[in-house]
């Protein structure tokens, strides 16, 4: 067996992958309240904006945690058009949830058939991005570890959709998005944990790219994203601030005094 590493870099890929997933659930959220107060067009675009936000952040997060997992005995390579695939999948699933509960009448059925899907779309991501992986050696899973992975995800997402229907304080939002980062970052090593590799040493060049020509530049550009999306949400008017400067800018009717005959 080989002896995995989840930390190689130290505290800096589990410390900055958790800051990862919780920018990109304060900005999912944040979004999503933005979009459950608008109508047509509006509320479309802020919750694909929540989509990709969220999906980028869990993403992120994987990746950038990877970064700092090694096996003794192999080099690492990873799958370009498979973890390409699992970010898609990131974004995809997460925007079916987010969708059902933003245009769901019935708020209980859509929280729960949109925290089922992000969470297993979740999960979906983690082990399609596992199965990216290329080393020397056979990679097993234990299937008590995995399961319990994919439950993590379903109850963070359960909880983060419901978060989003019944949280609005901005520093209500942010407790429950270091909350979600917790969580992802739980269902994320706790999926490593089930991890174990049997090495088998090898001359052969292993096929596709390292962390550091692919995954590295990637993880910072959609970082990027994020750190500018919130940037942009943090300037847009909510609702009411524009409901507030409509009413502002209305002109005062006077009213004329009325002369005693």
């Amino acid at each position: 067996m080989g002896h995995l590493d989840h930390a190689a870099l130290g505290w800096l890929t589990p410390a900055l992958s958790y800051v990862m997933a919780c920018i990109g659930a304060a900005l999912g959220l944040r979004c999503t309240v933005r979009a459950l107060a608008a109508t047509g067009r509006s509320r479309r675009n802020w919750l694909l904006t929540a989509a990709s936000a969220i999906g980028t952040g869990i993403w992120t997060m994987h990746f950038v945690a990877m970064l700092g997992f090694s096996v003794t005995g192999t080099d690492i390579r990873y799958d370009v058009p498979l973890t390409l695939l699992s970010l898609l999948v990131a974004v995809v699933v997460v925007c079916a949830g987010v969708f059902a509960v933003g245009y769901g009448r019935d708020r209980g059925r859509a929280l729960f058939a949109g925290g089922l899907t992000t969470g297993l779309g979740v999960a979906s991501m983690h082990y399609l991005g596992m199965a990216a992986v290329r080393l020397h050696g056979d990679v097993t899973y234990d299937p008590v570890l995995v399961g319990l992975s994919v439950l993590i995800a379903v109850v963070a997402a359960t909880a983060a959709l419901w978060a989003a229907l019944n949280i609005k304080a901005p520093v209500a939002v942010t407790i429950a998005s270091l909350i979600m980062g917790a969580a992802v970052s739980s269902m994320h090593y706790t999926g490593m944990f089930a991890v174990s590799v049997r090495v088998a040493p090898s001359g052969e060049a292993l096929p596709g790219a390292t962390a550091m020509q692919f995954i590295f530049p990637l993880a910072v550009g959609l970082g990027s994203y994020l750190f500018l999306t919130s940037a942009f949400v943090a300037l847009s008017p909510t609702a009411g601030e524009r409901e507030a400067s409509a009413s502002a800018q209305r002109p005062v009717e006077s009213v004329a005094p009325v002369l005693p005959e």
